[in-house]
């Protein structure tokens, strides 16, 4: 048998991505190293944020910007945020894991926000939603919809105005 082909019908010699992961809660979430994510989640029981809160978790989603992932672009909205990153490389070992990745900032941003509150308990739904960005096109449509999220919902004129944006700029 040629080297690369399979064993089973149809021969087709297709050789699965070693380092793809796919993990489940309720959603499944799909990580391959060098990925860009489209991902969303939400405040836990309707809750909303203060703009105070949502500086919070701006610079809790900023800190791991070119130390574990590039942040491309983000928004921090009362009740949820919506994240363009790619997870870094890291050696030989693929890349940082997203769900940690999102977990150390959701951890953070709930734990200061609850202290500033004088509040304990979840801040976040557990579960995100998150999307592997397949092409060029589709990056540019997910960043224009995060761009665009503080307009649609009321909260600003212009993306330039809303302090919750964050867009890579280099």
């Amino acid at each position: 048998m040629e080297k690369g082909k399979s064993k089973g019908k149809g021969g087709t010699g297709f050789q699965p991505v070693q380092s793809f992961q796919i993990t489940r809660r309720n959603l499944p979430h799909w990580q391959e190293p060098g990925r860009v994510y489209f991902i969303t989640w939400r405040c836990k029981d309707d809750g909303f944020l203060s703009p105070e809160e949502r500086q919070i978790t701006m610079e809790a989603l900023r800190h791991w910007d070119s130390k574990k992932w590039t942040l491309y672009a983000a928004v921090v909205l009362p009740d949820h945020v919506h994240v363009l990153a790619q997870p870094l490389s890291q050696d030989d070992s693929g890349a940082f894991d997203l769900g940690k990745i999102l977990h150390s900032i959701k951890r953070f941003s709930a734990r200061k926000i609850n202290q500033a509150r004088g509040e304990q308990g979840p801040l976040w739904q557990d579960e995100r939603f998150d999307r592997i960005v397949r092409d060029e096109a589709e990056f540019l449509e997910k960043w224009q919809y995060i761009r665009n999220n503080p307009l649609k919902a009321g909260l600003a004129l212009y993306p330039e105005d809303y302090p919750w944006l964050y867009e890579k700029t280099e």
